[in-house]
């Protein structure tokens, strides 16, 4: 990642002064130290954090660099440093440190200040906003600034305690830098989480020095018998002390350097970019959207007890499940996919496979239940031979209106899922088998050996098995039905396209019957257009059949979050700038 983490402090002689900082250097290092790069009788520490390998060395010292005290360096004159070492990190002669990143030969140097005058002016002024004007409620936490020009700030300020400050603490902040605004505030989480780990453990080691100095000489009470002293011989008797003396570690610039390089390297690699083919589709949309529910149902666990549910109630997610024999909730595999990682035995492996075990007409009527939204329940003692029926039947809508309960022992209503897998003996109640709006599939043992032909080489054909498929409203043979079930049954029945050719001739329908679905939200949900101009928007589309109109409407409900919020977002602003004006 292309940015610099700095640690600065608030001198009282001296204003905000940057200590010590990291930055990624990307080609040799600079003039003056890619000559003598490495001393031959330094020390050579090999370092693995967080799966991440360095070699951390000492860098040789050069005249040009930032620990220099020669004139031509951009750090501040000696005349500005206090004799305490309160506004320096590494002692005048000291080299820096440099880390080899093995993987891609990258160096994470540091040292006081950047070598380059450029950089050293945009730290210094990132310093002065961190520790002065750009202060969060508190003083204590996170905050974002900076600008095009001067680059991009994440800052976290607090407090190190120290028995001889005024108001026994002194003030710091941790910045990190970077001239990419969106990167850096997609990466606020992450940097939130870890540079609050580094704060904790300095400020931890200085709360166990301040209590050790005040139980052996208390400050406060000797500093109230002391006579009033000014304010200007009090500032000058007191310089700051290091932070290695606040906080009793010798070796705290060498931690510093090997966790700023580490949070460099791991926030570089956290975020990668993925070329896509035009814009995502409503299926990757959501796919994203639940990927991020996800996470956040898992931060939310951390730290509390799960609390159990009762049996009766199996969890079920829209476009995932979660099975009773397994507590995990994980994201259904794509069909693509699982046509090939997933060999099981007895089971379907596509929608044409499924066509020619069931027949034509019975598949049709499960296909045309299934792009209604009807609720579709498979009755079988096989959890795998049901879990692979729903695999294929759900790559037939999109990922929104999915949401499956693979195998229960009781029934579960149509509102919690519109797949539903059950053990043969849990009874269906009448009025669900009579339903116009439900189909059940029944997996009964074959009465006569080979009653379907063995199409796949598997370990283990469906020949055994007899289906039955029965609903309150069979779908008649000489009925038009949607017309991308048409389209469907026409892809599966011709034999020149292969398995693989027809998943993506499903994807491309299913992403127009989308656009369609989204065209006709935005008629109704969003410009509440009159009944006749719809009729008129239907006819259009070639959608105003009933099975279209219904089939519109169920899809809809699988529209993403971030669609129906950027659209909302696009129609209203126009009325709000009319409406001031």
């Amino acid at each position: 990642m292309n940015a610099i983490v700095a640690l600065c402090h608030f001198c009282e002689l001296h204003g905000p002064r940057t200590l010590f900082c990291t930055e990624v250097l990307h080609s040799p290092l600079p003039q003056g130290a890619g000559s003598g790069d490495i001393s031959g009788q330094n020390e050579q520490a090999e370092e693995e954090e967080g799966g991440i390998q360095m070699s951390s060395r000492i860098r040789s010292h050069s005249p040009a660099e930032g620990a220099s005290a020669d004139s031509s360096s951009p750090g501040p004159k000696k005349s500005d440093m206090c004799e305490a070492s309160g506004c320096r990190s590494l002692a005048g002669g000291h080299p820096g440190y440099v880390s080899h990143d093995k993987e891609t030969s990258i160096k994470y140097v540091s040292h006081q200040h950047p070598n380059h005058p450029q950089l050293f002016s945009i730290v210094r002024q990132a310093c002065v906003r961190s520790l002065s004007c750009e202060v969060c409620p508190g003083r204590e936490g996170p905050i974002f600034f900076g600008d095009e020009q001067h680059g991009f700030v994440f800052s976290h300020t607090f407090f190190i305690k120290d028995s001889l400050a005024r108001g026994f603490q002194r003030w710091y902040s941790i910045i990190t830098i970077m001239m990419d605004r969106i990167y850096l505030i997609n990466s606020w989480p992450f940097l939130l989480g870890k540079i609050r780990g580094i704060i904790d453990e300095l400020q931890g080691k200085a709360l166990k020095v301040f209590e050790a100095e005040q139980f052996g000489c208390p400050q406060r009470a000797q500093r109230m018998n002391t006579a009033f002293t000014p304010f200007l011989h009090q500032r000058n008797g007191n310089a700051a002390r290091s932070l290695t003396s606040l906080t009793n570690d010798e070796n705290l610039w060498a931690c510093l350097h090997t966790s700023f390089a580490w949070l460099l390297k791991a926030c570089g690699s956290r975020l990668t970019e993925k070329l896509l083919e035009g814009a995502p589709t409503e299926d990757t949309l959501v796919q994203m959207e639940k990927l991020a529910d996800l996470k956040e149902e898992s931060e939310g666990w951390d730290g509390s007890e799960e609390e159990e549910k009762p049996s009766s109630q199996p969890d079920v997610v829209e476009g995932q499940e979660l099975s009773k024999s397994s507590p995990e909730t994980s994201l259904m595999p794509d069909c693509n996919s699982w046509n090939i990682a997933h060999r099981r035995l007895s089971v379907f492996r596509s929608l044409r496979h499924m066509r020619q075990v069931l027949g034509a007409s019975a598949f049709r009527m499960l296909a045309w239940h299934v792009l209604m939204g009807n609720q579709v329940i498979w009755k079988a003692r096989d959890m795998d031979l049901v879990q692979s029926a729903f695999d294929v039947l759900r790559t037939m809508l999109p990922i929104g209106c999915v949401r499956i309960i693979p195998y229960s022992d009781q029934y579960e209503e149509a509102y919690r899922c519109n797949f539903l897998g059950l053990s043969p003996h849990v009874q269906i109640p009448p009025h669900i088998l009579s339903s116009e709006f439900a189909v059940l599939v029944e997996v009964r043992a074959a009465t006569r050996s080979n009653l379907y032909p063995t199409l796949f080489d598997d370990e283990q054909s469906l020949n055994k098995y007899e289906f039955v498929v029965t609903s309150g409203s069979p779908v008649a043979a000489d009925r038009v039905g949607p017309t991308i079930l048409n389209k469907i049954e026409a892809a599966l029945t011709n034999q020149n396209l292969s398995v693989d050719v027809v998943d993506q001739c499903l994807v491309c329908l299913k992403e127009e019957w989308m656009n369609k679905v989204k065209v006709l939200f935005k008629f109704t949900k969003v410009d509440s257009r009159p009944k006749e101009d719809t009729q008129k928007l239907l006819s259009i589309l070639g959608a105003a059949e009933e099975d279209n109109v219904k089939l519109l409407k169920f899809w809809m409900t699988g529209l993403s979050k971030t669609y129906k919020s950027h659209l909302m977002s696009t129609v209203r602003s126009p009325t709000s700038s009319e409406s001031r004006n």
